[in-house]
């Protein structure tokens, strides 16, 4: 049987040196948020819905585009091939929104130290995008850094 096509898309939202990662306790798993892009939907429209249903965090802005991979992977004797899509975000304000009975079932929103949010999370396409957001942001806070008059710029 030929494996299951789907696309999805997410977001890495990092605020004050955090992380968001989502723990999926039923699972023992820890994830980002993320999920299927709906027919007409764009990968960053997808990203902000899903991010925003699975996290509750209503006010998202996405800082950068992360790029995308092809994950390959069965679960529960089927086997799939997606397109994951992820997004660097922050929260714009601290809003929620109260999550489905089903998202809060699933998942608990976990804010974590930069320092420990990669190694924590359980998937390595994943612990991937962790990485590029961290370096992405890194780049945003360097090249927004003001300098000293006179001072060389880096």
């Amino acid at each position: 049987m030929a494996p299951r096509e789907y696309r999805a898309a997410g977001g890495v939202i990092i605020e004050a040196g955090r992380m968001l990662l989502l723990d999926r306790p039923l699972r023992h798993e820890v994830r980002l948020p993320k999920g299927h892009i709906d027919p007409g939907e764009t990968p960053a429209q997808a990203a902000l819905r899903e991010t925003t249903e699975e996290s509750g965090y209503a006010d998202l802005e996405i800082l950068d585009d992360l790029g995308s991979q092809i994950v390959q992977f069965n679960f529960q004797g089927d086997d799939f091939v997606r397109t994951e899509h992820y997004f660097l975000m922050r929260l714009a304000s601290p809003r929620t929104v109260r999550r489905s009975r089903k998202d809060e079932a699933q998942f608990t929103p976990i804010w974590l130290p930069l320092s420990d949010a990669v190694q924590r999370l359980t998937f390595e396409a994943e612990q991937q995008f962790a990485q590029r957001a961290i370096d992405c942001e890194a780049r945003r806070v360097h090249t927004a850094a003001p300098t000293e008059p006179g001072s060389p710029l880096v």
